[in-house]
């Protein structure tokens, strides 16, 4: 279960592009799993920025000098994030986790491909530090738009066989988006499994891929989430369930990890009419025309006028 804690700023430093925080967090770290989240108050005491921010966990200590602590990464892209970018080291921090479900691991040793977009790439490592530990090959694929903006190429070339980068304007790496890469990647890794995070499009894409060559493939999505724990119903997506049914599901609890292929990302923002329990069409059926003649007194009416 998540708990709410009021934590303290351990340290903010600048990545690239990014902002990534240490949060003293005694009681989240201990239960972080790869792949969940935290949501933390943003604004002060007194202010009307009511709902939380979630950020995807990067990385987990379950025991420190202060206590165990979570890091994450962000981007400033309005007034929450620009609030969360001016703190300082041991101001305190309202922070509640771990939420939504973590990535399934594999039972066996198995060749792993992780692609990461932007710094959706952050929750990817301490996912590769589990597979890793189970003996599990590592190969990272990681794109942007351009080089400020890739986050943790270094530490992905550290720990991955192979390292594969992409930026669409060519600034370092592949010029291109990682799913121009990722089928030969699969392919000379003899891929068993592919873990991606990122925006939607790169999702879908790589899920797409991934269907194609017969691999299975988690994702976690970058849904907007207002309130992180189901409340709210602001991130439902058309997701096929194991009977087969699409539902209406939350990204902050049913996810944020899903299996690629049920995902149905064309139908992403709306409610597909086959989903269970979908608003059902309105028909009106046409009266006969006998019906529509003017009564006596309605046509007498007419005339008059």
């Amino acid at each position: 279960m998540p708990v709410q804690v009021n934590g303290e700023v351990l340290s903010l430093r600048r990545v690239g592009a990014y902002h990534a925080m240490t949060v003293v967090a005694p009681g989240v770290a201990e239960i972080a799993k790869p792949g969940q989240f935290v949501t933390v108050a943003v604004g002060g005491p007194d202010t009307s920025m009511m709902m939380r921010r979630p950020f995807s966990i990067y990385q987990i200590r379950e025991r420190g000098v202060y206590g165990g602590t979570v890091e994450f990464i962000f981007s400033i892209e309005g007034r929450g994030t620009a609030w969360l970018a001016a703190r300082q080291a041991h101001e305190p921090i309202d922070i509640v986790g771990p939420l939504g479900k973590a990535f399934s691991l594999p039972r066996e040793p198995a060749t792993c491909v992780l692609v990461g977009g932007g710094y959706g790439t952050a929750p990817l490592f301490p996912l590769a530090d589990a597979l890793r530990a189970r003996g599990c090959r590592i190969d990272f694929v990681m794109g942007a738009s351009k080089e400020e903006r890739l986050f943790g190429a270094l530490d992905a070339k550290r720990i991955s066989a192979t390292l594969s980068v992409t930026t669409e304007d060519g600034s370092v790496g592949h010029r291109g988006r990682v799913s121009d890469v990722l089928p030969d990647v699969l392919s000379s890794s003899k891929a068993d499994v592919v873990y991606a995070c990122g925006p939607m499009g790169m999702l879908r894409a790589v899920s797409r891929i991934a269907d194609a060559a017969g691999i299975a493939c988690q994702i976690a999505v970058e849904e907007l989430m207002a309130c992180g724990v189901g409340v709210c119903m602001t991130c439902v997506l058309p997701v096929v369930g194991d009977d087969g049914v699409t539902r209406m599901v939350r990204s902050c609890v049913d996810g944020p990890v899903f299996h690629g292929d049920r995902v149905r990302f064309d139908d992403i923002g709306t409610i597909p009419a086959d989903a269970l329990g979908a608003p059902q069409p309105i028909v009106v059926k046409p009266q006969p025309r006998s019906s529509l003649k003017p009564t006596g007194q309605q046509a007498s009416a007419e005339v008059t006028r």
